[in-house]
């Protein structure tokens, strides 16, 4: 407005920038509320009615012209901003519940388990959302401490709640079942119920009862990385592929427990694909087993926030698909 009014009053009426001014409410509907641009609208239309008169515009058609430009601008920003807000409003609103299901669906994994420190780290791929199909969980339970990592196939609500299925199925047959294919069967069960059209969930159970070694029962789920702690890095890879979790339907045997060591110092960190499928610019994978050094750090968290700071840079994009992260360490005291 300011630089309107200089180009107005250097170079003379004839330019016909007066209309300009009506930019000031305009831009301030955008940024501010509706008081806001009310304020600036009045000192457009204060401005536009002055200048209008030094160059003695109100003789002839355009001096009208500009302050009906201001006027109309105004009015129209003003119901903008109204509209703005009311629909910031809403989404803040959306945000909280989002958030406090999120709370409710995914809480929070705790620090220790026994003998095991344990760490957690979730990307949306849609930031506005702040949830999706990846799930997590971690009990403590007296048949061990039994985690679970998983992804639902589909987004959006859908997926939410066939994740909440599955985290309200695991965290009663983590308790209940004293074998880690039974709390398997269940899941299956609790989907059978609630899944349709051949959607599936893949998951990674894992059950860890005392020094040495950890149960894993795999759902067609990206194997899990293992960082010893004389700093072999490797893959648990299941010894046969398995169906994902809702595809009982094909009378197909289930996946087989299989045991790994995991003793003093090691850690496993189990992951969706979101992690393992991220791509940067050129199409090429995210290298996983390569960035273990980074799970070196002393604080378990700190390193899942080093890899999840890599992974962003990595893809140097937001991300495809939703990345969850839980790192299962075997301290030593």
């Amino acid at each position: 407005m300011a630089v309107v009014a200089a180009v107005d009053i250097s170079a003379g009426p004839d330019v016909g920038f007066l209309p300009l001014v009506s930019l000031g409410p305009a831009f301030a509907s955008l940024a501010g509320g509706w008081r806001r641009t009310a304020l600036i609208g009045v000192l457009a239309l204060s401005m536009c009615a002055g200048l209008g008169l030094y160059d003695g515009l109100f003789a002839q058609r355009r001096g009208w012209t500009a302050l009906l430009s201001v006027v109309g601008v105004t009015v129209a920003g003003l119901v903008a901003a109204v509209i703005r807000q009311r629909r910031e409003s809403e989404l803040a609103s959306v945000r909280s519940i989002a958030e406090a299901a999120q709370r409710v669906l995914l809480r929070p994994v705790p620090r220790n388990a026994g003998r095991l420190r344990l760490a957690v780290s979730y990307t949306s791929a849609v930031a506005e959302a702040r949830i999706g199909g990846d799930l997590y969980e971690v009990v403590a339970t007296p048949h061990g401490v039994r985690t679970l990592i998983g992804d639902v196939q589909g987004k959006g609500l859908e997926a939410v709640e066939t994740a909440a299925v599955v985290l309200g199925a695991f965290r009663e047959a983590a308790y209940d079942e004293p074998d880690l294919t039974a709390v398997g069967n269940r899941l299956e069960r609790a989907l059978a119920r609630h899944l349709t059209d051949e959607k599936f969930v893949t998951a990674v159970l894992a059950e860890t009862r005392g020094a040495g070694t950890m149960t894993l029962l795999n759902y067609g789920h990206p194997a899990p990385l293992a960082v010893a702690a004389d700093g072999d890095v490797r893959f648990l890879v299941p010894p046969e592929r398995a169906l994902p979790l809702g595809l009982a339907l094909h009378h197909t045997s289930g996946p087989q427990p299989y045991t790994v060591p995991f003793a003093l110092g090691d850690q496993v960190l189990l992951y969706t694909d979101g992690v393992s499928e991220a791509r940067d610019a050129e199409g090429r994978f995210y290298p996983l087993d390569q960035r273990a050094g980074l799970l070196k750090e002393t604080d378990a968290q700190t390193a899942v926030e080093a890899l999840r700071q890599d992974l962003v840079a990595h893809v140097q994009a937001p991300l495809h698909d939703d990345a969850a992260m839980l790192l299962v360490r075997y301290r030593s005291g």
